[in-house]
């Protein structure tokens, strides 16, 4: 059996090369245009979101600085930090962090985004601790430089974290203003 898979792939493979025609390409370069989306910005933004019923958080706020460069017209990386607050909801305690994320931004019609991200965050009270952070969700972003966006940022904590908490999120509002640089 297994020396007929062998002759079937090998016969494959034969008849792949023999049909197909090959021809070498020639490569010109062109000038890049000035609007073809190449470009660091870096934005400012804050937000505030609510947790769903089920979580033992009741909301949060924060604000980021963030780089973006935009690889073509249509795709951005970014870079982020900042701080953050996540107020319990039966519990006078704060959990404090600066987010430290990396996304990517996907421009889908015309100035409207979806965006995706990932990182960590550091925990600013002796004890806590933060593992991972990852976030999803869609925005606008006007000729201007303003940027509005919503989210769901998720949390999955430390278990040795002194304010421990298994797995959260929240949905969140985002008003940013970026500068082209």
């Amino acid at each position: 059996m297994r020396t007929i898979t062998k002759f079937l792939a090998a016969a494959s493979v034969f008849a792949v090369f023999a049909t197909t025609n090959l021809k070498a390409q020639t490569m010109t370069t062109t000038s890049m245009p000035a609007n073809s989306g190449m470009a660091f910005k870096v934005g400012v933004g804050v937000q505030g979101g609510l947790f769903p019923d089920k979580s033992e958080m009741d909301y949060g706020y924060g604000a980021d600085v963030r780089l973006q460069y935009d690889l073509s017209p249509s795709v951005a990386i970014t870079a982020s930090g900042g701080y953050t607050k996540l107020k319990w909801k039966s519990s006078p305690l704060n959990f404090e962090f600066i987010p430290l994320m990396g996304g990517v931004k996907a421009f889908v019609v015309d100035r409207m985004f979806l965006t995706g991200g990932a990182g960590t965050g550091l925990a600013l009270k002796d004890g806590a601790n933060m593992n991972f952070i990852y976030t999803g969700g869609l925005g606008y972003e006007w000729t201007n430089g303003l940027e509005v966006g919503v989210k769901y940022e998720g949390y999955v904590n430390n278990s040795s974290s002194d304010l421990y908490f298994m797995k959260t999120g929240q949905y969140a509002l985002r008003l940013g203003y970026n500068f082209k640089l």
